[in-house]
């Protein structure tokens, strides 16, 4: 696996993410990005709702998910997720997420994240915790 620098630039980061299908074709976007943090954006359509018309958990966890892999990557050795938990808080209003992915403690094995995911009114949707490994 190919690493990203911490130099790299979002034009970089995003050709190289791109590759994370199921995220993008899932309108996953990174925002912002650089080591131990990312910002990510999901502009929601009908295909991210469940038959009572909300977000499904699996789309806000795709993209908490999309911005722990950016926040742990950029500048490090190959990193994956060994140990996710999520909390969702409430029902996402508008029609965009925004996954913000930092490092609470990025080790030389282990890293430790918090993930928030809030909506277009900027309510707390969901809180995810993540422990990596590379």
């Amino acid at each position: 696996m190919a690493e990203l620098t911490a130099d790299a630039t979002i034009e970089e980061i995003r050709e190289f993410f791109v590759q994370d299908r199921f995220a993008t074709n899932a309108q996953c976007r990174i925002e912002e990005a650089s080591r131990g943090r990312a910002v990510c954006t999901m502009q929601l359509t009908d295909g991210h709702r469940n038959a009572m018309g909300n977000v499904m958990g699996g789309a806000v966890f795709t993209l908490a998910d999309f911005a722990l892999a950016i926040a742990c990557n950029v500048g490090e050795k190959p990193t994956v997720s060994i140990e996710s938990d999520i909390k969702f808080l409430t029902s996402a209003r508008g029609d965009k997420l925004t996954a913000t992915a930092v490092a609470n403690r990025s080790g030389r094995h282990i890293g430790a994240y918090t993930i928030t995911v809030t909506d277009e009114e900027n309510n707390t949707v969901a809180i995810m915790t993540a422990t990596t490994y590379r």
